[in-house]
């Protein structure tokens, strides 16, 4: 079965929570992304996965009345902005659970985990025809 597993950051903290690593703490963190990638990857259970950039780079899209996009600069709504995802192919929910654990643990500033939370979202399998 397919899950998302998603890391969010309050989007009024984005630029906060990113100066506070320093180049040795980013470095620490995208090794251990790094590493947990290539696990899924040899384990056969990775589909898809990025980092994604902040509410700064962000463009909300709606459809205008005309069908036309009509584009604004930041999310829809305020709150949690997605930082990052991986989409993984796994035997169980249990496994799962543990990549995102695995995901939560990444170090923090100062080299600590972070342990900041990781949602895990079942994909539905699309409906068989009749």
């Amino acid at each position: 079965m397919q899950y998302m597993i998603q890391m969010n950051v309050p989007t009024a903290e984005w630029d906060a929570v990113m100066s506070s690593y320093s180049d040795e703490d980013m470095q620490a963190m995208f090794a251990h992304m790094e590493a947990l990638n290539s696990e899924l990857t040899s384990a056969g259970e990775w589909v898809d996965g990025q980092g994604l950039g902040g509410p700064a780079q962000v463009k909300t899209v709606r459809a205008g009345s005309d069908g036309r996009p009509q584009v604004s600069d930041g999310p829809a709504r305020q709150g949690d902005i997605l930082a990052g995802y991986w989409v993984v192919d796994v035997k169980s929910e249990e496994r799962a659970l543990e990549i995102a654990a695995r995901a939560s643990a990444c170090p923090g500033p100062g080299g600590k985990p972070g342990n900041d939370p990781v949602e895990v979202h079942p994909i539905s399998e699309a409906p068989t025809a009749a």
